[in-house]
């Protein structure tokens, strides 16, 4: 039993942890998104002809879709959708 508190515990711990580690992702993206820095530059042209700041977002594009594909595989509100799926099923039942 004692074991098992334990394990729970840990889960609960690691599940607070990668709430705060995407949290703390979605701030940083947020952040760079500001990309005042590349605003009136033109060069240096990544491989020759993409100008920085069009490379730039282009990197911040898929960070952007990267970050959301990890939020909704470790951040979805599983117990919504389980509520939604037994009230239909109720419904369902009731028909």
């Amino acid at each position: 039993m004692r074991g098992l508190v334990k394990l729970e515990l840990t889960r609960a711990n690691e599940t607070t942890m990668k709430q705060i580690l995407l949290l703390v992702a979605v701030i940083a993206l947020y952040i760079l998104h500001q990309d005042f820095w590349f605003w009136r530059s033109v060069h240096p042209l990544v491989f020759g002809f993409v100008p920085i700041g069009l490379f730039y977002q282009a990197c911040f594009s898929i960070a952007a879709a990267l970050l959301m594909w990890l939020l909704v595989k470790f951040a979805w509100p599983v117990h919504l959708e389980r509520e939604i799926e037994q009230k239909e099923s109720e419904e369902d039942a009731a028909h």
